[in-house]
């Protein structure tokens, strides 16, 4: 019997496994797919044609055949359109790589997070200082199509509508609460409906990322609390990674900012 067999596909690699001295085991996010493993055979090689194209953060056409966990890779070709994120944007584009690699179940396509996706690694580099507002609208459009996102207009206990000049706050167990006197980080009814509208809108990336612009400060713990919950960790390693390297070249007190986040010299404390 034949085995089948996958052309032309959009995708991303999002990490790699040594397979054996000369293969790799692909993470790839694929556009119709989803996210599936590939083995790339013969590609630590140094004659290998897959070599210098199985990157992460960038655009790719891959061919597999087989239909069991771990396809078999055919072909792979850069797509171009733009140049790798470099600096704090790789790390920035890591985390995106960590984050589907961490809510996404194999073989479940989720087309349209893909172009989100293709869109936020654009943009981390190409718009370097505005990585923050990349990562915040990413991070509520991928919790959205995972349906880990609570609706954005409503209380979730009471189901009560949001009032546009109260403050509220996301929970993890439970979605938006009014906010109490010692939630530090609350944002207005307004801000809420604002983001659901962006999210529902046509276009709904560039109207979410608008959307968080305002409220980048207070927008960030809360859905870090959410990812963090959801994900089951405590710390993701994109940050392990820049606690690593700051480290290295900072006083001790200081600590590495979130991915996409400015260094400061005394950052707040952080889970």
């Amino acid at each position: 019997m034949a085995l089948k067999r996958v052309s032309e596909e959009p995708a991303f690699v999002l990490h790699r496994y040594d397979w054996s001295e000369t293969s790799l085991v692909l993470e790839v996010f694929t556009r119709h797919h989803g996210r599936i493993a590939l083995v790339a055979k013969g590609v630590k090689r140094p004659t290998s044609q897959f070599r210098p194209v199985l990157l992460p953060l960038q655009p790719l056409q891959v061919s597999w055949t087989g239909d069991a966990e771990v396809r078999t890779l055919k072909s792979a070709q850069w797509q171009g359109g733009h140049v790798m994120p470099t600096g704090e944007a790789l790390i920035s584009g890591s985390y995106l790589n960590e984050l589907l690699m961490r809510l996404l179940a194999r073989d479940d396509p989720h087309a349209t997070l893909f172009d989100h996706f293709a869109l936020a690694v654009q943009l981390l580099a190409e718009k370097s200082d505005a990585q923050q507002v990349i990562l915040r609208a990413f991070e509520l459009l991928l919790l959205r199509d995972v349906g880990l996102l609570p609706d954005l207009t409503q209380e979730a206990n009471t189901l009560a509508p949001l009032d546009p000049g109260g403050l509220y706050v996301l929970t993890p167990e439970s979605g938006l609460r009014a906010a109490h006197g010692d939630d530090a980080h609350p944002l207005s009814g307004e801000q809420w409906l604002g983001l659901q509208a962006a999210m529902d809108g046509p276009a709904p990336f560039v109207t979410t990322l608008r959307a968080c612009a305002s409220a980048l400060q207070a927008l960030r713990p809360q859905l870090r609390h959410l990812l963090h919950y959801h994900c089951g960790v405590r710390v993701f390693k994109t940050r392990q990674l820049m606690l690593d390297v700051q480290a290295m070249t900072r006083p001790r007190s200081a600590v590495a900012p979130e991915p996409g986040e400015p260094a400061t010299p005394n950052p707040e404390p952080t889970p």
